[in-house]
């Protein structure tokens, strides 16, 4: 008899059902609700490119990118990006001019749709938006242009709240670069490497 007793407890607490003052009450299930939606900000080393590939002239810099951002879920992002050249490197190509250097300055800023696909701990993610670059303190003057920029990166999570990431950004794809014949196709893009913080 004793063991038949225990058997009927063991069977009621394994079903999840309990007695309680006359009547069985079925315990209930209560889901975990993950909050994946967070501020964050972040820094980045990376090198900066940009190419006349008519004259084949080329102006690279080391740069410092500055981004914060919002993120929506662990699919969808909101970011924005500043970007500070710290040095310039110049190859005049095939052009004519006797210039061995140029001592302008490059920048270039973005806002981003950062749309993300999370495998894990780490992220492979796009960057979609608008945005500009700029060499100033040039020759003949200071150069901006602003339009489309795309890109594509990937993450990996360290803790909850330190990332690291890697990123390559097509800034500028097109003719008509300021202070640059306008028939000449100019590239600039960047590489990134760098650490965000979640908040």
């Amino acid at each position: 008899m004793k063991n038949n007793v225990l058997s009927l407890v063991s069977l009621l607490v394994l079903s999840g059902l309990a007695y309680a003052g006359g009547s069985l009450v079925e315990a209930e299930y209560v889901p975990i609700v993950v909050d994946d939606t967070s501020y964050y900000v972040g820094v980045g080393l990376g090198q900066g490119d940009v190419k006349d590939d008519q004259s084949q002239e080329e102006m690279q810099s080391t740069t410092l990118m500055l981004q914060a951002g919002y993120q929506y879920n662990k699919y969808l992002a909101i970011e924005g990006r500043y970007i500070l050249g710290l040095d310039m490197d110049y190859n005049r190509g095939l052009s004519n001019n006797n210039q061995d250097d140029y001592h302008g300055d490059f920048s270039a800023w973005g806002i981003y749709i950062k749309p993300s696909y999370p495998i894990g701990n780490f992220s492979l993610y796009a960057l979609l938006g608008y945005g500009g670059v700029g060499l100033d303190n040039l020759t003949f003057g200071d150069a901006y242009e602003d339009g489309f920029h795309w890109g594509l990166g990937a993450s990996y999570t360290f803790y909850e709240n330190i990332i690291v990431f890697a990123d390559y950004v097509k800034l500028y794809d097109d003719e008509g670069f300021d202070n640059r014949p306008i028939l000449d196709d100019v590239d600039a893009d960047i590489w990134n490497i760098g650490v965000s913080y979640n908040f």
